[in-house]
């Protein structure tokens, strides 16, 4: 499904013509994918393995792989993408795995359009609540700064999640009917 958006007065030059949202993943995505990923400057080679590995997955499960994906785009290419998912065993939670958009778009506002189509569309899909993980590494203060200023509360840090001194943040947003 592909929604389509003018871009608003904040969008860059390089942004020309409409962004086109989509949900299905195509084997184009997974170079894509990598390349957004790699060039985000802030992932380690094993998270930009995993999130090609993401797309790969959904490509040879379908939806029975838990992941579901939202891509900005416009002729010229993937300008960013989100990667969310249903928690197994709960009732109405879902996990925001990625959100990552391309070094140009970054100010523009297309990763506040992605995030809400996404929150939009775990919302009609019965979602209440939407959790986001993140490092409390300094390279990631950008990222915990846009999820605090959407609307996310940190419920919670765990110490040396990922590794010493490397703090695993725990946001948590409602959204929805509840």
């Amino acid at each position: 499904m592909i929604h389509k958006e003018t871009p608003s007065i904040r969008t860059r030059p390089w942004l020309t013509g409409d962004v086109g949202y989509r949900e299905h993943v195509t084997s184009l995505d997974v170079d894509a994918v990598g390349y957004l990923v790699e060039s985000a400057g802030v992932f380690s080679e094993s998270e930009k393995k995993l999130a090609v590995e993401l797309v790969k997955e959904r490509l040879e499960k379908g939806i029975e792989s838990g992941y579901l994906f939202l891509f900005g785009e416009t002729a010229g290419g993937l300008l960013g993408y989100a990667c969310f998912g249903h928690i197994p065993c709960t009732a109405d939670s879902y996990d925001l795995y990625w959100i990552v958009v391309s070094d140009a778009c970054k100010g523009s506002g297309l990763a506040e359009r992605l995030l809400e189509k996404t929150e939009g569309i775990i919302s009609a899909g019965g979602g209440g609540k939407v959790y986001v993980e993140t490092s409390m590494r300094k390279e990631y203060a950008r990222s915990r700064r846009f999820y605090s200023k959407n609307g996310y509360r940190m419920e919670a840090v765990l110490e040396d999640f990922y590794a010493p001194d490397d703090h695993k943040a725990i946001f948590v947003k409602k959204i929805g009917q509840r």
